[in-house]
């Protein structure tokens, strides 16, 4: 008893606290799937912080809220990639054997049919059906779905995807600025006809703003006249049906295959065998019209990197103008 009384009342020695180590700036946003939850606003402050920091200008003309977009998009692509399934070995045998794969139910039904006739033969039952037989019912059966099999085979043989491949647009190289467009504002348009001739399978681009033309690039149609590329006639372009439902809707619009829209003749400042085309609102004074050389080019991935360069071009040529 003495002895747990002294243990109990001794003193104890004060903890040493160790100080906390600085933070490295090499290190990057704790993004990871088991990362703990950062406050939203934190979240873009240390991004911005981290663009000064690596001497980028990515974060410059975005929002806050178009930033957080781009950060939880981003996310979650990075977790949805880290738990995709790697590539079955059939998946990949059957891609790699796509003729021999559609031949299979010709194969099975051919077989199957020789099988029943050469039983009927072997058995030594009657060369007749007998409805009374059941074995005859189960031939009867059996030569049905023999059939259905080399039916389906064909079926399969016959209907192929078709395959899509680019096509070279048949226009003039051209590269027109409109008047009354700043230095910082050409400087970003320039950057995201870049961006989205290295990213996607964009050959024009056309951006009217503020009911006037300021940017006309890549490949135009030609002229029938002198051979130099179209110019924009913006007022009838606005009057047209395409640009009021996109400018009502708000949101973009992505015709895959532009030669099955009747709209089509709203646009002859494009290239005749434009494939696709993504008519994408900028704000409320303005749109994009981006044209592809391939039908279904656009992915989604493309489109939600269209709109937010739309959000990013909004915020320059906004101040551009009212400046």
């Amino acid at each position: 008893m003495e002895l747990s009384r002294a243990i109990v009342s001794a003193p104890l020695s004060p903890p040493t606290l160790r100080p906390a180590p600085g933070p490295r700036l090499g290190r990057r946003l704790p993004f990871g799937a088991f990362s703990p939850p950062q406050p939203l606003s934190n979240v873009v402050g240390v991004f911005r912080c981290i663009c000064l920091l690596d001497g980028s200008n990515y974060g410059d003309g975005f929002s806050d809220s178009v930033l957080l977009r781009l950060l939880q998009r981003e996310h979650g692509r990075c977790i949805s990639r880290a738990l995709r399934p790697r590539l079955e070995w059939v998946e990949g045998w059957v891609r790699s054997n796509d003729t021999l794969v559609r031949s299979l139910p010709i194969l099975v039904g051919g077989a199957s049919l020789v099988a029943v006739l050469l039983n009927r033969a072997v058995s030594g039952i009657a060369a007749v059906a007998d409805a009374s037989s059941s074995q005859s019912r189960a031939d009867i059966l059996t030569l049905a779905l023999s059939v259905t099999d080399i039916l389906a085979g064909l079926v399969w043989l016959s209907i192929r995807p078709k395959s899509i491949s680019p096509v070279v647009p048949r226009g003039v190289e051209c590269k027109r600025v409109g008047p009354g467009v700043s230095n910082p504002a050409l400087h970003e348009l320039l950057w995201a006809w870049d961006s989205l001739t290295t990213a996607t399978c964009c050959k024009s681009l056309v951006v009217v703003y503020g009911g006037n033309c300021i940017l006309q690039i890549g490949v135009a149609a030609g002229s029938p006249e002198d051979g130099n590329a179209l110019t924009v006639d913006t007022q009838k372009f606005i009057q047209g049906s395409l640009y009021k439902s996109a400018m009502e809707s708000k949101k973009q619009s992505y015709l895959a295959n532009l030669a099955l829209y009747p709209g089509r003749s709203e646009l002859p400042f494009l290239p005749a065998n434009t494939q696709a085309l993504i008519l994408q609102p900028i704000g409320d004074k303005g749109i994009a019209v981006v044209g592809g050389d391939t039908i279904r080019g656009f992915t989604s991935i493309d489109q939600a990197w269209i709109a937010m360069i739309a959000d990013k071009l909004d915020a320059t040529l906004s101040k551009s103008f009212n400046s």
